[in-house]
C-alpha cells in the first residue's frame, strides 16, 4: 500500500467514526447516500424529483470513490453507494457486502481537456502538445484512488504523452477538487468530468472513450442497510429511461444499454 493510500486510509477511518457518532446518529430514518463526487451535483437534482415521488428523506455523502470504498469495507453505515467506476462495486460484491443483485450501471462518465485563454482555440491533440511543451502545471485527480484520474492518465498514455505530463501534475483527492483547482486558475489546465463543465455552462473539450476505459458509474445497495426497499427505490429511479436522458444531459453517455 503506498504512502498516499496509508493516508487515505487513515482520513476515512477517522471521518467514518466522526459520521457514525454525529450526523448519522441525527437522522436515522434517512437514506444515506455515498455518492462520487462527480455525480453529486447532478444527483442533488435529480432528488427533488424522487423527493416528490417518494417522500423519501436523504442524507449524501460526497467524496472520492476509493475513500468511500474503503469506509464501506469498515463498517460505514451507508445505505447506497453511487461510485465513479465499476471496480470498487465489484469488489464489494465479491466480498459479499451487497445485496445480491443491486449491481447496477447508472451513468457513463465522459471525461474533457478545462483549459484557460488560447487553448480553448486549438484542436484537442494541438492543446495536449502545447501544454506538455510549455511545462505549465496540469491538474487531474488521482489515478490511485480516483476513477477519473484513472481514465485521465490512460487518456494521456494513448496520446503518448503522460511521461511530459506527470511531474508536472496537481493531483486532486477527487474531480470536484480538480475542477475547483483550474476554475480559480490556480492552475491553468487540466482534464475534468465533463458534466462539471455542463453544469457550470463552461467550454472544453470532449476527451474521446476510445482513450480509455469506459468510465462505467455503478451502484449497490448495502447488506447492512435497513432501508434497502428505499435503496432500491432510488436504484430503480436512477436507471427509468426518462431519468436516463435527464443525466445525459449533464454530461454522461446513456447508461440503458449497459449490461448491468
Amino acid at each position: 500500500m503506498s504512502m498516499l493510500l496509508k493516508r487515505i486510509y487513515l482520513w476515512s477511518i477517522l471521518c467514518l467514526g466522526f459520521l457514525t457518532h454525529s450526523s448519522f446518529a441525527s437522522e436515522q430514518t434517512a437514506l444515506r447516500i455515498a455518492v462520487a463526487a462527480n455525480f453529486t451535483p447532478v444527483l442533488k437534482k435529480l432528488l427533488i424529483d424522487f423527493h416528490q415521488q417518494t417522500g423519501i428523506k436523504t442524507q449524501l455523502i460526497s467524496g472520492a470513490s476509493g475513500v468511500m470504498f474503503l469506509q464501506i469495507k469498515h463498517g460505514a453505515p451507508f445505505d447506497i453507494f453511487l461510485s465513479a467506476d465499476s471496480r470498487r462495486p465489484e469488489q464489494l460484491e465479491d466480498d459479499g457486502l451487497i445485496l445480491p443483485g443491486s449491481r447496477k450501471t447508472y451513468a457513463l462518465g465522459q471525461l474533457a481537456l478545462f483549459s484557460h485563454g488560447r487553448l480553448t482555440e486549438l484542436s484537442q491533440l494541438k492543446q495536449f502538445n502545447y501544454l506538455a511543451k510549455t511545462s505549465m502545471r496540469f491538474a487531474m485527480a488521482n489515478p490511485e484512488i480516483s476513477p477519473y484520474g484513472q481514465a485521465a492518465k490512460e487518456s494521456l498514455q494513448h496520446l503518448h504523452l503522460w511521461q511530459y505530463y506527470r511531474s508536472n501534475l496537481i493531483t486532486g483527492i477527487n474531480i470536484s477538487q480538480t475542477f475547483n483547482q483550474i476554475r480559480s486558475k490556480s492552475v491553468k489546465a487540466g482534464i475534468v468530468a465533463n458534466s462539471q463543465l455542463v453544469l457550470n455552462n463552461l467550454a472544453g473539450i470532449i476527451i474521446p472513450s476510445d482513450h480509455h476505459q469506459p468510465i462505467k458509474q455503478q451502484l449497490v445497495i448495502l447488506e447492512r442497510s435497513e432501508n434497502q426497499q428505499q435503496a432500491q427505490q432510488l436504484s430503480d429511479f436512477l436507471r427509468l429511461a426518462s431519468t436516463q436522458q435527464v443525466i445525459a444531459g449533464y454530461g454522461y453517455l446513456n447508461a440503458e444499454k449497459s449490461k448491468h
